[in-house]
């Protein structure tokens, strides 16, 4: 028999907190103890789009869900709205979850909501969640670093504020320094994106993978290339949600893709050796 272990010393949620809590990239089971703890405690839960149900479902039966996710190209509330949101409820004496996909703190927008809630003197807490540029990345059998591989990786998002491809990043920087990059929210301006590495001396042959609705049931992983990558991803259909990496470590999926080998997929390490 297991003995039975003590309970964890879970903080108290307190009525007029703000809990800014990362749900993990998709599986439910990479949701961390303390998140649990808070949908098991809130009074209202704010959670965006790619928070799925089966993580809704662990909320108190008591808790109000209230939807507040970003789509791109959909109507969609504004982000103001939704900091000032937090900060109304919070002055109700209510417990606020604050549930985002991924971490808060990882092109998340959790420091422009905490940035509110400390103008307004409203309590916060942030619990950190697994992002989906290395949790999703791990699913889909590609490490985020590799001794043999890189010793730097870059994250980076596809598109700014305004909807287009930030024009603050130094991309021959980026290109030549980081042996890895990971990128979010980058369908949309691939092509681009894939030309500015390209011109700054990236490999046209360099190998890419894009992984869509990563760690859920429906994941799906496309191998291709740098030149070829936007071109793939319109002849295979494939839309947002994604991840797209760039670097040698996607060849090391052939050996390291566990969830393929579930479904009979037979691993090799010919041809992935430093």
């Amino acid at each position: 028999m297991i003995p039975s272990s003590p309970p964890l010393p879970f903080p108290e949620f307190e009525p007029g907190w703000v809990w800014l809590a990362g749900a993990g990239p998709g599986d439910p089971g990479l949701l961390t103890l303390h998140a649990w703890h808070a949908l098991r405690h809130a009074d209202v839960i704010v959670y965006d789009a790619l928070v799925g149900p089966d993580i809704l479902g662990m909320a108190r039966p008591e808790s109000r869900l209230e939807f507040a996710g970003k789509r791109g190209g959909r109507p969609s509330p504004k982000q103001p709205d939704i900091s000032r949101r937090l900060v109304e409820l919070a002055r109700q004496g209510l417990r606020v979850l604050r549930l985002k996909g991924g971490d808060p703190f990882v092109f998340g927008r959790g420091g422009e909501e905490a940035l509110m809630l400390v103008e307004h003197k409203v309590p916060f807490r942030v619990i950190p969640g697994i992002t989906a540029g290395i949790g999703g990345l791990a699913y889909a059998g590609i490490p985020v670093t590799h001794r043999d591989r890189n010793h730097a990786v870059t994250f980076m998002t596809g598109h700014s504020a305004s909807g287009l491809v930030p024009d603050t990043i130094d991309w021959t920087a980026v290109a030549r320094g980081s042996p890895v990059i990971i990128m979010y929210m980058a369908l949309k301006h691939l092509a681009l994106i894939a030309d500015r590495f390209m011109e700054a001396g990236r490999p046209r042959n360099q190998a890419v993978a894009i992984v869509t609705n990563a760690t859920l049931p429906n994941q799906h992983v496309l191998e291709t290339t740098l030149e070829r990558a936007a071109s793939d991803v319109a002849e295979h259909g494939i839309e947002p949600p994604a991840m797209v990496v760039v670097g040698d470590v996607v060849l090391l999926r052939p050996a390291l893709d566990w969830l393929g080998a579930l479904s009979g997929r037979v691993l090799t390490t010919s041809g992935v050796a430093g």
